[in-house]
């Protein structure tokens, strides 16, 4: 047995006809499917209009004509009994083209309107069939729960069919029983037929070209946006940030417009980073692995022999990779503040006595290089913040003050205690920050070329600080003139147990739910 011949290889075929079958399915585009879906919505009703007026008219016509006797009946009952009843049996006959009897219970004629003229089957045949007629429709009335009957017949003698209605007749103005009986004609409507279904063959023709031709519109009119996006995501995919999305016309397009326009500035902010990341941090590891490398040769060949010489070489091997190792756990931090992977161990921290510890770390330095850096304290006051990440906070915004303050290395740290917050400010007098660049000097390495920093830094540590304050719910910011200095600060709330315990709560529940 042939391998294609096996039930197996049989269902890899069909498998792959299938498959070809979808793949080629899968490559109509949005304009073939919206001409499709109106071709089929314009074809769904030119077969309504053919079901209609082929096979509907004409039980529609006797089902319209039966209604319109049955109501020239009410109006004949209401006027029965009453002056107005030879009137209006006269008017609904002319204007209906109606034979009305109205009988007694015996079939005894009380009043007539004939406007059939010769054609009244009921007149035509008054002295024989006439009574046995009228008598067979009063027994059906009586034998019907409605108490009307409405027959459609054929009249043999005119070659036509006619509706017979009857009824009985309840009036107050009169006691005896009384039978109402209508008769009409349902003129022959085959001419007026053929005539329409002529017409409509017309009609046909030209909504279905005139259906091709607006769905061809109206699909190539729908797809243009989506076509256009599409052509434009094809060319930002390609790596031109320069794209703009235009979604004009509609208002789900422009919204869609709208979210990729935003992504791509995301996106560009993010390729942008990317290389100037990895720009900094070639620069930033290249520079102490070659002052490594170097110091180590000078080691080996220049100042082994020499203690003191091989003590500052050692000395300065060890400073810079002090200086890797901070990069590296910069960047290692603030991946994980940045994905949220860092929880917060909150608890009650006094800002002032936390202000005067983080300032001691700074005496050395005021004493050895001449720097004046001096806390402007307010009255005591607690907040609730971890008290590690804090501390990362206030020691970034003081080193980033030493690197910035200039010649006169005059650096304020102040405490502002306001009504629900405290104010935490950082100020130094350096030559300032331009206000284009206000914006950037939370990124990742941003650096200020025109100064020369005493103190060398990863130029993550703002970013790390920005994230810590974001996870915190702090606001924060930075204040610059230029030629006048910079001020760095953060606003945190005022720590109080009793609203701190309901918020705890809170967030217990919520994490329990």
């Amino acid at each position: 047995m042939k391998r294609s011949d096996s039930p197996d290889g049989e269902s890899r075929k069909e498998k792959k006809r299938s498959g070809l079958f979808a793949k080629a399915r899968s490559k109509w585009g949005i304009r073939t499917y919206v001409w499709l879906y109106f071709m089929a919505f314009a074809i769904i009703i030119l077969l309504l209009l053919w079901l209609f007026q082929y096979f509907f008219l004409e039980k529609y016509y006797e089902s319209a004509k039966v209604r319109n006797i049955s109501d020239a009946a009410n109006d004949i009952i209401e006027a029965y009994g009453t002056d107005d009843q030879v009137s209006v049996n006269r008017r609904l006959a002319f204007d209906n083209n109606l034979c009305i009897i109205i009988t007694d219970e015996m079939a005894n004629i009380i009043t007539y309107e004939n406007n059939m003229g010769s054609f009244s089957f009921l007149i035509k045949n008054m002295h024989d069939k006439y009574g046995a007629y009228l008598f067979d429709l009063i027994n059906d009335v009586e034998d019907s729960k409605t108490g009307t009957v409405a027959k459609i017949t054929r009249n043999e003698s005119f070659k036509s069919r006619e509706i017979f209605y009857c009824t009985k007749i309840y009036n107050d103005e009169v006691d005896d029983q009384a039978y109402l009986f209508i008769e009409s004609s349902v003129e022959p409507i085959d001419a007026t037929v053929n005539i329409i279904r002529g017409q409509l063959i017309y009609i046909t023709v030209i909504l279905f070209e005139l259906a091709f031709i607006i769905t061809m519109f109206i699909s190539k009119r729908l797809s243009r946006p989506i076509t256009d996006i599409t052509g434009t995501a094809k060319k930002f995919g390609e790596g031109d940030y320069s794209v703009e999305f235009d979604g004009e016309g509609y208002v789900e397009i422009e919204e869609l417009s709208n979210v990729l326009n935003n992504a791509k500035n995301e996106i560009r902010k993010v390729s942008d980073l990317r290389k100037d990341l990895i720009a900094n941090v070639s620069h930033d590891l290249r520079t102490p692995l070659t002052m490594v490398k170097a110091y180590a040769e000078m080691i080996r060949d220049l100042s082994g022999d020499n203690p003191e010489k091989r003590a500052e070489h050692i000395q300065i091997i060890i400073d810079e990779a002090d200086r890797l190792s901070a990069l590296v756990n910069n960047l290692l931090e603030l991946s994980k503040l940045e994905s949220g992977n860092i929880e917060l161990e909150r608890r009650e921290v006094r800002v002032r006595e936390k202000l005067e510890d983080c300032m001691t770390r700074y005496n050395l330095m005021v004493e050895k290089d001449g720097y004046d850096i001096k806390l402007e304290p307010d009255e005591e006051i607690s907040i609730y913040a971890d008290p590690d990440k804090l501390d990362q906070v206030i020691y970034n915004f003081i080193n980033n003050a030493v690197n910035y303050s200039g010649e006169n290395k005059v650096i304020r740290v102040r405490q502002i205690n306001k009504e629900k917050t405290v104010r935490i400010e950082v100020e130094d007098n350096g030559r300032g920050i331009p206000k284009e660049l206000l914006p950037k000097v939370f990124d990742r390495y941003y650096r200020d070329a025109r100064v020369k920093r005493d103190v060398v830094g990863t130029g993550l540590g703002l970013s790390i600080c920005q994230q810590i304050l974001k996870l915190h719910g702090y606001t924060y910011g930075v204040q610059s003139e230029e030629g006048k200095g910079s001020t760095f600060w953060f606003e945190a709330d005022i720590y109080r147990p009793e609203v701190q315990t309901r918020v705890a709560k809170r967030i217990t529940i919520s994490d329990e739910k």
